[in-house]
């Protein structure tokens, strides 16, 4: 069996190598109407180019072709196949306009349209990554056949236009944007629609938010803190590099239905505009947002200035910006805990992709194509990466460090580079020969497995299995007694043994402080040690590396999930950081607890330490609010739940706003207490995206036949939805306890999402063969048909790399089912 194939070609490394020996971009000059059609716009483009002569292609994804001229001749439109379009180039200068039509988009890339509930407003942006920017306009779709871009765009009289320039506006309707500084194609976004917009400046840079209308006040109420990180950040920045931002304005634009956090394009950064708060968020979630921004804006060097020459260099955009973005925001903003939010948020992310069986390195990943790029877009390329940039940074010094990135963007300014060229910056700043360390850091996958071995006295360390290492590392160790005061020392592990000694029954936490890059996860003792310790340790970032080893060893099936309920149990009271809580909790509550000997049980344990530590929080506080949310996702008291929907019993210092009302009406549907009225009421209530899309999640979380045939015909494409709703729908559709409902849906998983490229292509093609993979399906059958789906002859790259992951996990959460067994 063939499974069907993708309709558009992939750009192969090997074809942008020998595109870009032909061809020099100048200019591109693109027109867009976005006001005759809802469903479609017309786009027509006039590239210049300087060739060698010869043969190339063109990239181009129209929903029909008006009229293609090259060099002032008709060029036959049926010649495009597959998104390329042949060019017989001649030798110098040559123009192609192209005249199409092209669909607007609802999966987040291309030219998304978007209808808000609230007020049936249209608004519009552009996401060109990875290669979605032939949807919009004709080009030469890679990264290094950089050109500058003037737009001119047509809309409705009342829409504001945005892009990667400064634009005017002459008359109702019309707008005219400068050109820019030349850009990747990936980069050039437009944001289009009746969007708020406030205004400020800083240092001579013009900046800007904008919002959807509907959100407007809530932009407003967030506006000041928003501008205050990004001055705060461009100083630093501007410090740092000593290379002022080069790109004209700044505008930050909040859009809806984006998939990504958020996307650097030089001059209109777009980030998710849930980041926007129309309701009370923890600390942990601003911190987040902080770290967004100064993640976009250190790619304004890092990714703008000087661009990855191919994508198996994108871990350099995106490496660099994570550590550059948690290093600024704990320095000079008000979130100075950063790195605490890092080690819940970020680090396990990382971890558990360098384990699974797709685990890549770092660089040189060897992405034949753009599509096996985008898989290789996770936790290693952001986590993992940024870790091992923190620990050059600790070995080089920040003049050496510095020294070498301000030499790169010097050197490549408004170009493409390859990570030899950064490194032979540092190298000649003073670094010294970095062959060693990027042979070993860089080059090769997975994490090293660090432990002790108390009866011998010694700290191993094993390589993965596949990838050899001899990785150096010099990292922190904790010890203490039950019940005693925390030690810290530091312990280098530069050979397979390291000698370690241990007095009996002392706890051992190694790497709290994530010194190193590495597996590393308590033994029986220390876990044993931890149950009264936890209680007794008030330091927020030890904690933080104890739930990471914890996570580790659980992931590993090397703890029992019961001791990790009693940990949990131990350890909340003294608990100080939301981000704790937020992140521990959801995991506790649908990784742990189904995996305990009863987890009714254990469900029922995790939602009275919630209880008690709402009211054991300052009222009002993020800390109880994020308690409070874990109270509701834990929940199994129908009644419980009802008191707190209706008012009549809620904890002082808790209000029940947008987000609480429907985290509490999706618990109250996987409980089966709702049903489609209250759901369809509260909806109409409130009829804001955010409700759109919870309304989604609770529909489908129903323990009804219904239910799951109305989240599966999201998945097949029988019905279309935008891209969080189709998210939401596989997040309900699959609920533990729901397993005699969705044991039907497991083979036609299999079945089916083979064919899902057929209504869907990109992000959400891999994202949707995610949601709606049978998680809670815990079977060696299950296993079976998982495997037999990943050697599907033809199976498109994306769904098989996630259909990979997912099966790993389903295999280990069954390993630790097989290790811990009901008693």
């Amino acid at each position: 069996m063939t499974a069907n194939q993708s309709p558009f070609h992939s750009l192969q490394h090997a074809e942008a190598r020998a595109r870009f020996d032909l061809l020099a971009v100048d200019a591109y000059d693109v027109a867009l109407d976005l006001a005759s059609d809802e469903a479609t716009f017309r786009s027509v483009t006039t590239i210049r180019f300087t060739s060698r002569g010869g043969p190339t292609f063109l990239d181009l994804k129209p929903a029909r072709v008006n009229e293609i001229r090259f060099n002032g001749s008709p060029l036959d439109a049926d010649l495009l196949e597959r998104g390329r379009l042949p060019l017989e180039t001649v030798e110098g200068a040559n123009e192609l306009v192209v005249d199409a039509v092209m669909r607007f988009r609802n999966d987040g890339e291309g030219l998304h349209r978007s209808v808000d509930p609230a007020d049936g407003r249209h608004y519009v942006y552009g996401m060109c990554f990875m290669d979605a920017a032939p949807s919009i306009f004709a080009c030469f779709d890679q990264p290094d056949l950089k050109a500058p871009y003037t737009f001119h765009v047509t809309a409705p009289a009342d829409w504001v236009v945005v892009g990667n320039a400064p634009g005017s506006n002459p008359e109702p309707g019309v707008w005219e944007l400068e050109q820019t500084q030349p850009l990747s194609t990936y980069f050039v976004t437009l944001v289009a629609g009746p969007y708020h917009l406030i205004r400020d400046e800083h240092d001579g840079i013009p900046l800007g938010l904008s919002s959807r209308a509907s959100i407007a006040k809530d932009l407003d109420a967030d506006a000041h803190e928003l501008f205050t990180m990004t001055k705060q950040c461009f100083d630093e920045f501007h410090r740092l590099f000593g290379i002022r931002y080069p790109f004209g304005e700044y505008h930050q634009a909040f859009v809806p239905e984006f998939n990504a956090g958020a996307m650097e394009n030089p001059g209109c950064v777009t980030f998710r505009d849930p980041l926007i708060f129309s309701s009370r968020v923890t600390r942990g979630v601003r911190i987040a947002r902080a770290t967004t921004v100064a993640h976009e804006m250190a790619h304004q060097w890092f990714g703008n200035i000087v661009t990855p020459k191919w994508w198996d260099d994108l871990w350099l955009n995106e490496s660099f910006a994570e550590y550059m973005g948690n290093r600024v925001t704990a320095d000079v903003t008000e979130y100075d805990d950063a790195w605490t939010h890092n080690a819940y948020a970020r680090r396990q992310w990382g971890l558990v992709a360098d384990q699974r069986p797709s685990t890549h390195a770092v660089a040189g990943n060897g992405a034949v194509d753009a599509t096996a790029a985008l898989q290789d877009f996770d936790g290693i390329s952001y986590a993992k990466g940024s870790s091992i940039l923190k620990q050059l940074n600790a070995t080089l010094g920040d003049e050496v460090f510095f020294a070498g990135a301000i030499d790169h963007f010097t050197r490549h300014r408004f170009g493409n580079a390859t990570m030899h060229d950064l490194f032979a910056s540092w190298e000649q700043a003073g670094a010294g020969d970095l062959s060693a360390f990027t042979s070993s850091w860089l080059r090769t996958a997975g994490p090293d497995t660090i432990v002790l071995d108390r009866a011998a006295g010694t700290v191993r360390r094993t390589p993965p299995a596949g990838h050899p290492a001899d990785r150096p590392h010099t990292l922190r160790v904790a010890t203490a007694a039950p019940e005693g005061k925390w030690e810290v020392s530091t312990l280098t592990v530069d050979s397979p043994e390291t000698a370690l000694d241990v007095a009996e029954g002392r706890a051992v936490v190694l790497d709290p402080y994530e010194d190193t890059w590495a597996l590393v996860q308590p033994d029986a003792t220390t876990v044993a040690a931890l149950k009264s310790l936890l209680p007794a340790t008030d330091e927020t970032r030890l904690r933080a590396g104890v739930w990471n080893n914890v996570r580790s060893a659980f992931h590993n099936a090397a703890i029992d999930p019961a001791d990790v309920i009693d940990l949990l149990e131990a350890g909340l009271p003294v608990e100080d950081s939301d981000d704790a809580v937020f992140y521990t909790m959801p995991w506790a509550i649908t990784k742990v607890a189904p995996l305990t000997a009863d987890p009714a049980a254990a469900l029922r344990r995790i939602n009275t330490a919630a209880l008690a530590k709402v009211g054991d929080s300052v009222p009002g506080s993020t800390l109880q609010l994020s308690a409070f949310q874990a109270a509701v996702s834990s929940a199994t008291d129908a009644g419980q739940l009802r008191s707190w929907l209706d008012g009549r019993v809620l904890p002082d210092g808790v209000e029940v706003d947008l987000d609480l009302r429907w985290r509490i009406l999706v618990q109250l549907a996987v409980l089966g207490e709702t049903d489609r009225d209250e759901l369809g009421a509260a909806l109409e209530a409130e009829p804001t995206a955010r409700s759109r899309v919870e309304h989604t999640r609770a529909t489908a979380s129903l323990p009804d036949a219904e239910a799951k045939a109305w989240a599966w015909a999201r998945f097949t494409g029988e019905v279309d939805v935008p891209n969080y709703e189709l998210e939401a729908a596989g997040a309900g559709l699959w609920r533990t306890g729901q397993e005699h409902l969705t044991d039907e849906y497991v083979d036609r998983y299999f079945a089916d999402v083979p064919r899902t490229v057929e209504v869907r292509s990109g992000w959400v093609l891999a994202e949707a063969a995610q949601f709606f993979f049978p998680a809670t399906s815990l079977t060696e059958e299950t296993l079976a048909k998982a495997r037999a789906l990943i050697d599907l002859d033809g199976l498109d790259a994306s769904i098989q790399r996630r259909v990979v992951d997912l099966t790993d996990e389903l295999e280990r959460r069954l390993a630790i089912r097989r290790a811990y067994p009901a008693r």
